[in-house]
């Protein structure tokens, strides 16, 4: 079967398809034919050895398909049975086995366009709005990169929430989309001072909740954009990892909360998975929520599309098929 095998970590050029032989599942798990694959931040951080993967490594943490064969132990997952995963490794393959407690059924109301979309960011998402600052309706929240994969997503779900989202972007194209996602009020960040911004829009009292996965280049206006005891969900750093915080800007900032989630510890009790994405697919199967797909490339085409989502130039989601 095809694979894109990483031999050494670097950039784009390092993702190199190759023939490799096909897996065969053990005890516990299920192999997957695949039919789409997200491309995500966590990849490039692999790829390029800021996150330790061991070597050789096929990428790729989220996939949709079909199950093609199941493993000893295996109960509640099927041959034939449309399914996906996130949060574990092998997606850039044309099948890959997976842990059977990782994977979830597909309903037949979402593709496997859609579901390779949603699942790593669609669940980050809902572990951001549902767990780490469960949204209250008609609070404030603040969302960056709010035309991004997941950015969008964190705008349509504080809004099934009641919420007031103010989203941050880049470019008037980047608006609109924000704007169609729901986003109540978009701030240009390449224009206005975002921490400034926030305050004249909320009458100098701060957001809820600021949901920033850009890190670096955003710390310090999401922290000066919270009211007091408001909560700053910093999930990601596309612009790169923050420097070491002083706890007592903290308190400076009004006794707000500072937290580094990650998706694996809200999804780790298969109960929790389950809802996550039953959660979503359910919003999808109704019609409230459509993952936007930035982006269709080829599988050997897997180093374009991480240049392209490194680039911060693209809008939604970007998938292998």
């Amino acid at each position: 079967m095809r694979a894109i095998v990483i031999e050494e970590t670097g950039g784009p050029e390092v993702l190199r398809p190759s023939e490799v032989p096909d897996p065969v599942p053990g005890p516990g798990e299920v192999l997957i034919d695949i039919e789409a694959r997200g491309v995500n931040f966590i990849d490039i951080y692999q790829r390029g050895g800021l996150y330790d993967v061991p070597l050789p490594f096929v990428p790729g943490m989220e996939a949709a398909g079909v199950i093609t064969a199941v493993g000893e132990g295996v109960e509640d997952l099927s041959v034939g049975q449309r399914a996906g995963w996130a949060m574990a490794p092998g997606a850039y393959a044309d099948r890959a086995v997976v842990k059977a407690a990782l994977v979830v059924p597909v309903p037949d109301a979402v593709t496997s366009e859609q579901a390779a979309a949603l699942l790593l960011q669609g669940m980050t998402a809902h572990y951001l709005t549902h767990s780490v600052h469960p949204v209250a309706e008609g609070e404030t929240v603040l969302v960056h990169a709010a035309a991004g994969g997941t950015g969008l997503l964190l705008v349509r779900l504080a809004k099934e929430l009641g919420a007031r989202v103010i989203g941050t972007v880049s470019s008037e194209e980047k608006e609109r989309i924000a704007r169609e996602a729901g986003a109540d009020e978009i701030i240009r960040y390449t224009e206005t001072p975002v921490a400034e911004a926030v305050r004249d829009l909320t009458g100098g009292e701060g957001v809820a909740a600021v949901y920033d996965g850009v890190g670096r280049d955003t710390f310090d206006a999401s922290l000066a954009s919270l009211r007091p005891r408001g909560v700053l969900a910093l999930f990601g750093q596309s612009s790169g990892p923050v420097e070491p915080v002083d706890p007592q800007r903290l308190n400076g900032a009004g006794s707000v909360y500072l937290t580094r989630p990650s998706l694996a510890h809200f999804v780790a009790d298969r109960r929790e998975l389950l809802w996550r994405a039953g959660d979503l697919f359910s919003l999808v199967g109704g019609g409230r929520l459509d993952p936007r797909i930035g982006g269709r490339y080829p599988l050997a085409e897997a180093g374009a599309a991480q240049a392209d989502l490194a680039s911060r130039r693209t809008t939604g989601k970007l998938v292998l098929v």
